[in-house]
């Protein structure tokens, strides 16, 4: 029984896609039971105050003269 390349490379990507589909079933919920559930308060976060600019650097040198 001799198959050929084309044969082989459709059955081990059959095989792939297959194992891929499972993988992604069993690590994504799906439907409520899958769903977080909603808090009963939001609690905000107290806003950063915003940092001043830092302090202007020296010169900068574009051409060196030789």
């Amino acid at each position: 029984m001799e198959m050929d390349s084309e044969k082989i490379a459709g059955i081990l990507g059959a095989i792939v896609a297959a194992v891929v589909l499972v993988i992604a079933f069993v690590y994504t919920p799906i439907g409520p039971i899958g769903k977080s559930q909603k808090p009963a308060q939001k609690v905000e976060q107290p806003a950063q105050p915003v940092a001043p600019p830092s302090a202007p650097r020296g010169p900068v040198v574009r051409e060196v003269p030789q």
